[in-house]
């Protein structure tokens, strides 16, 4: 079912490139990206953001994914804390096969969904063959 799309994290080395923070910590999110016949679908985990929080822009051919999450227990003292407070970020470069105005994004418990329908050129379809 592939038709060869590119999704391509940033990348420089084994380091993620990123815009640098001038305050605040970022985080990268754990991605998955599914692929059909229609469209691409990404998943990304974004514990603690708000639909209103989140960033999702797509520009020059690449998607990024940024997501704003308060102190989530600000002033309580912790027995044990393993979980870090900061933002989401994460930046895609997608091909030219997306139509990008059809793009769209949901949040739901911490999971943000983007769909990036694909362009009709590069949608298969099925070729009816005539006979003589």
């Amino acid at each position: 079912m592939t038709n060869n799309v590119t999704l391509q994290t940033k990348e420089q080395g084994n380091e993620l490139e990123r815009t640098e923070a001038t305050r605040g910590l970022y985080y990268t999110p754990r991605v998955d990206i599914l692929e059909t016949e229609d469209e691409l679908t990404l998943l990304a985990d974004m514990p603690g953001v708000r639909p209103e929080d989140a960033d999702i822009r797509f520009e020059d051919g690449e998607l990024v994914v940024h997501g704003r999450c308060p102190d989530r227990h600000e002033g309580k003292s912790f027995v044990n804390a393993e979980y870090g407070v900061g933002d989401f970020y994460r930046a895609f470069t997608i091909s030219e096969v997306v139509d990008s105005s059809k793009i769209a994004a949901e949040l739901k418990n911490g999971v943000l969904t983007v769909h990036l329908p694909k362009a009709e050129a590069v949608k298969p379809r099925k070729i009816a063959v005539k006979g003589a």
